[in-house]
């Protein structure tokens, strides 16, 4: 078995050992299901219902559907980020109780370290968040589902690209962690700002045009409208057979992030693909570099 490997899997058990790392990235995307569900639910419906303004009338099923499908990639948009910090931790603690020294002083390479670190925390955050989109697939299936196979199928890619993205934007922060204070304080500001920042916890249509043009620079804003688009799709499509004016969904689209504008300009779903995919290789570049600068010196 190569040393890359073996480093990987120790990794992983370690993570899911450490009842702390393991139950804190477990527990986001449960919390925010149930708060979404109880609290965030009326408040959904009513926006809808106000931004229609009476012009169309939509069955309850409808309705449920759009809640449901906003709700859901809300929670997905976040916990693939939030869930990817909390597993990659691992790097910094082995820095914090002095494992990393041992591990360096080892046969392995520093280039094999850092990737095992990258691999190990892709995993780990994809059986989580993989596990997320499943409840969350459940809750749909309850509440109203209106989403096509390709549609699930996208979803899944979405969340895979997203926890791809927050793997590589993770290691390349945590690399400058070495302490546990700021792990705690890193974990506070993510917990508290990324959601709010990536238009998860509040639509970035609300936001003032300044803001709106700010985030648009930020991947994850396309990160979350690509689940937006494919969780609430189906949706969409059933109001337009149903003889829902195109307009009134387009307004709809506007108001709930699946339709992003960068200066005016919308930016259609195989961009957002792009963007994401181009911004996550640049970050995995960086760590990488950092890694070798590291080894230089």
């Amino acid at each position: 078995m190569s040393v890359s490997l073996i480093l990987i899997k120790r990794n992983i058990k370690l993570f899911f050992k450490d009842k702390g790392m393991f139950f804190t990235s477990l527990i986001t995307p449960a919390i925010l299901l149930v708060l979404y569900a109880t609290f965030l639910g009326n408040l959904y419906r009513d926006n809808f219902t106000s931004a229609l303004n009476g012009t169309v009338q939509l069955s309850e099923d409808l309705i449920d559907g759009l809640v449901g499908g906003q709700l859901i990639s809300s929670i997905l948009a976040v916990s693939c980020i939030t869930v990817a910090f909390c597993s990659n931790f691992l790097m910094v603690q082995d820095k914090v109780n002095g494992t990393i020294k041992d591990l360096r002083i080892s046969p392995a390479k520093p280039a094999t370290l850092s990737l095992s670190y990258y691999i190990a925390t892709l995993v780990s955050t994809l059986i989580i968040c993989f596990t997320a989109t499943v409840i969350c697939l459940v809750y749909v299936g309850i509440v109203g589902w209106y989403m096509s196979v390709f549609d699930v199928l996208l979803l899944f890619l979405d969340v895979l690209l997203l926890v791809l993205f927050g793997t590589a934007l993770s290691s390349l922060i945590n690399f400058f962690l070495s302490t546990q204070g700021q792990i705690s304080a890193l974990g506070a500001i993510l917990s508290a700002g990324y959601g709010f920042i990536c238009g998860a916890y509040m639509p970035i249509s609300s936001f003032g045009d300044g803001l709106q043009k700010v985030v648009a620079f930020l991947p994850g804003t396309y990160g979350t409208s690509l689940v937006r688009n494919h969780s609430m799709q189906g949706v969409f499509a059933d109001m337009e057979n149903q003889g829902v004016p195109g307009e009134v969904i387009e307004s709809l689209r506007d108001s709930l992030d699946c339709n992003i504008y960068f200066f005016d300009n919308q930016v259609n779903v195989p961009t957002m693909y792009v963007i994401l995919g181009v911004v996550t290789v640049v970050l995995i570049g960086a760590y990488i570099l950092l890694n070798a600068f590291k080894k230089k010196i």
